[in-house]
Formats: C-alpha cells, sequence, structure tokens
C-alpha cells in the first residue's frame, strides 16, 4: 500500500512538471496532477494483476480521457491541456529507445520484439482514449447541466 502511494505521489509530481515544462495554464495543472496520478495506479494495479501490455495501457488510457475530460469543463479549458502531462508516464519512451539500440547493435530480433511492444502499447493508448471520448459523449451533457447548477447555486 506504501509503493501505491509513492507511485501517486511520483506520479503526480511528473504530470505537474511536464505541465510546468510544456507551459499549460497554471489553472489545469492540478487537474493534470491528480489525472496523471490516478491513471498510473490503475496502471500500476493492472500490471500486478495481468501480464499483457494491453490492459493496463488501455485502462490508463480510459482514465486519462474520462477524468481529463470531465477536469476539463470544470476548469474550463481545452482537454488536450490535461492529457499531455497525464499520458507522459504512459509513454514507452524506453522501450523505443531500447529497440533503437538493438538496431545499431545488430540485434534485430529484439529490435522487432521491442518495436512490436511499442506499437502494441501505443494502439493500447489510443483506442483506451477513443473508448473514453464515446463514454465522455454520453455522460457530457448530464455533467454539463449538473456542474451547471452548481455554478448557479
Amino acid at each position: 500500500m506504501l509503493q501505491l502511494l509513492i507511485h501517486a505521489i511520483i506520479s503526480f509530481a511528473s504530470s505537474i512538471g511536464f505541465g510546468i515544462i510544456t507551459n499549460i495554464p497554471r489553472r489545469t495543472l492540478l487537474p493534470a496532477g491528480i489525472t496523471g496520478s490516478a491513471s498510473w495506479v490503475v496502471y500500476v494495479l493492472l500490471t500486478g494483476a495481468t501480464k499483457s501490455v494491453i490492459i493496463p495501457n488501455l485502462a490508463a488510457a480510459v482514465t486519462i480521457g474520462l477524468l481529463a475530460n470531465t477536469a476539463a469543463l470544470i476548469v474550463k479549458a481545452p482537454v488536450n491541456v490535461m492529457y499531455i502531462p497525464s499520458l507522459v508516464s504512459l509513454v514507452p519512451g524506453a522501450i523505443i529507445y531500447m529497440s533503437m539500440k538493438d538496431f545499431t547493435l545488430g540485434k534485430d530480433m529484439a529490435a522487432q520484439q521491442g518495436l512490436v511492444k511499442t506499437l502494441t502499447i501505443a494502439i493500447a493508448l489510443a483506442v483506451g482514449f477513443v473508448i473514453a471520448e464515446a463514454l465522455f459523449n454520453q455522460i457530457r451533457q448530464p455533467l454539463f447541466k449538473a456542474l451547471h447548477r452548481q455554478t448557479q447555486r
């Protein structure tokens, strides 16, 4: 449990840090950090529960999509501003780097495996965002009305 809390704190900090580096508006830093942290916790939990690379990345992307869309409505900002810093922990940069290194060293089989894994993760992330958008489109109007009623009070 303590290790999961450490993961949550570090992913929160990395999402906010990347948000600062990419110069997102200050009002979106906290929601982006929370979104990034929640998605990483989902990823870590599912990585421990399955051997697949698809399920954890897909579920983390759906988490980002749903939370980022909700936060974007609340803070009145474009959803892409939340997506980018939240996604930074999930990008398979180390895998693609190792694949390119393996290609240059003549280890073609290891490089191909790394490239396939990278593409699989990228596709899982993209499909997760599509699923999240489809789900969020179903709840956007009721959520918007509820938020509008709260601001009227």
